[in-house]
């Protein structure tokens, strides 16, 4: 009678236990919070006798997170801070414009020569059938 009893209490304390699987409140699933882009606030227009836009255009107030970063990365309307000035300037800073004069066909260049080419022309590949030559 005893070994019955033992056996019930261990199928029920069983059947318990498996009640707290793990489909519970700690498991759901949470949003990835660095994949959240900040939106630009909503701002009533100053006059109320603008047409709506077309759809599918952008915002006018914000680009988007490509564009921003392209701006922050090449420059924008911004002006550079003293300190940021003078590190440019003790670092021997180009012209403000010097992307737009590399990109000019009077621009001359320098021939770096075969080895710089044959560098550059190299096939990709995972370096396992490479080869060094000692010239002699």
């Amino acid at each position: 009678m005893r070994a019955i009893k033992t056996a019930i209490l261990l199928a029920s304390t069983g059947a318990m236990l498996a009640g707290c699987g793990g489909s519970g409140v700690f498991n759901r699933d949470r949003p990835d919070e660095f994949a959240v882009q900040r939106q630009a606030p909503l701002v009533v227009p100053p006059d109320f006798n603008l047409e709506p836009p077309a759809p599918g255009t952008p915002r006018p107030a914000e680009g988007a997170a490509s564009e921003q970063a392209l701006e922050a990365l090449f420059g924008g309307p911004a002006a550079r801070s003293q300190v940021e000035t003078s590190a440019l300037d003790r670092a021997g800073a180009s012209d403000p414009g010097i992307r737009s004069q590399v990109g000019d066909p009077d621009t001359n260049t320098v021939a770096k020569g075969r080895v710089t080419r044959d560098i550059i022309a190299a096939p990709e590949g995972d370096g396992a059938s490479a080869q060094a030559v000692i010239p002699s």
